[in-house]
């Protein structure tokens, strides 16, 4: 069973968070994360999970994306990325009922599968917060999309703990959103009905919070919540009246 994005977003938060720490260059921990899936049938999911990171000089891993950094200063930032874009789901784990009532026949469905993106992320820090602009494009061939977003995180320093209330917005192009949340052409030849919400954009908020203790380790949480656009919340492969998505995450994690 594949899992939800909302619970891989957190996946790759956490791991994120992980690699923040005052580490040389190794992060492993583990973790647990619970998160609402979007698609209709599938429900709450409690999941535990490793908590693996990397930061060198030049290359970095955190969690389902890595990269390497272009430009690499005390402001600004700018990496070349990988990531993996776990947005899909087999046919067979929507809820059949939740289906029917959306009229959709799951039967007639074609799984969506999940996708590796590729592109850049240019971060600049400063007393005012951090700001990352990023871009990204599939390059399997899943859906053919991209993705353009804009967050914005201010890091406060209470203690020893570091909070960092985050804001952001994504961009779906128009084949990302249609193959993630929209029904494909094979099966509205099978005679699902057709639905298509184009381009869309996600907005996103949350909060992130490291405590590090005893030298190298660190309790490590992040919460957020994206607000899903009616073009989206209005597809049939969604749970009915569902305008949010809340995740959740927490965690401990080692540095070496």
């Amino acid at each position: 069973m594949k899992h939800s994005l909302a619970f891989f977003l957190v996946l790759s938060t956490a791991s994120g968070l992980a690699a923040a720490q005052e580490t040389p260059r190794w992060g492993l921990g583990i973790g647990t994360a619970v998160s609402d899936s979007v698609y209709a049938g599938e429900g709450t999911r409690v999941t535990p999970f490793p908590l693996v990171s990397y930061e060198g000089e030049r290359f970095f891993w955190r969690g389902i994306s890595g990269g390497a950094h272009l430009v690499k200063g005390a402001a600004f930032t700018l990496d070349a990325t990988l990531s993996a874009r776990i947005d899909g789901i087999d046919r067979d784990d929507f809820g059949a009922d939740e289906l029917a009532r959306n009229g959709i026949d799951r039967r007639l469905l074609e799984d969506r599968d999940d996708a590796f993106d590729l592109g850049l992320a240019a971060s600049w820090r400063g007393a005012a917060g951090q700001l990352t602009i990023g871009a990204k494009g599939d390059v399997t061939g899943a859906s053919k999309g991209f993705e353009a977003s804009v967050t914005y995180a201010y890091p406060i320093q209470w203690g020893a703990a570091r909070i960092s209330p985050n804001i952001g917005v994504a961009h779906y192009s128009k084949k990302l959103a249609n193959y993630y949340y929209g029904t494909l052409p094979e099966e509205v030849a099978r005679g699902v009905r057709r639905y298509e919400p184009g381009s869309a954009a996600i907005a996103r908020v949350g909060i992130d919070v490291v405590r590090p203790f005893a030298g190298r380790w660190a309790v490590i949480g992040s919460v957020s919540y994206r607000k899903l656009p009616g073009k989206l919340s209005d597809s049939p492969l969604l749970e009915k009246d569902l305008d949010g998505v809340v995740s959740g995450f927490i965690g401990l994690s080692r540095g070496f």
